[in-house]
């Protein structure tokens, strides 16, 4: 349900419209929102070895915040490839 009083936040999960993810970049006039990530073939990551994934984002501008639905939060973009490393840890043991 949309909220007019929600400000998005980075890290925060969202849907708006047909489209859910997480907000990966926020500046005043609108954000980024990550709904989509896969892993770039070996010449992607030689020429640009600083990510490792290529995103699908969409643009949400801030006139359109007030359709937003706040899901949940994660600490930092890096909290579900740590998450995923511990689960394959737990499952070798």
């Amino acid at each position: 349900m949309p909220n007019d009083a929600y400000s998005p936040k980075v890290n925060d999960y969202v849907r708006w419209k047909d489209h859910e993810g997480w907000v990966y970049f926020k500046d005043s006039e609108y954000i980024t929102i990550e709904t989509k990530t896969f892993p770039k073939d070996d010449a992607n990551i030689n020429a640009c070895p600083i990510h490792q994934n290529n995103r699908v984002l969409v643009l949400c501008y801030h006139q359109s915040w007030n359709e937003l639905e706040y899901v949940t939060s994660r600490k930092s973009r890096h909290e579900q490839v740590q998450n995923h490393l511990e689960e394959k840890k737990e499952q070798m043991v």
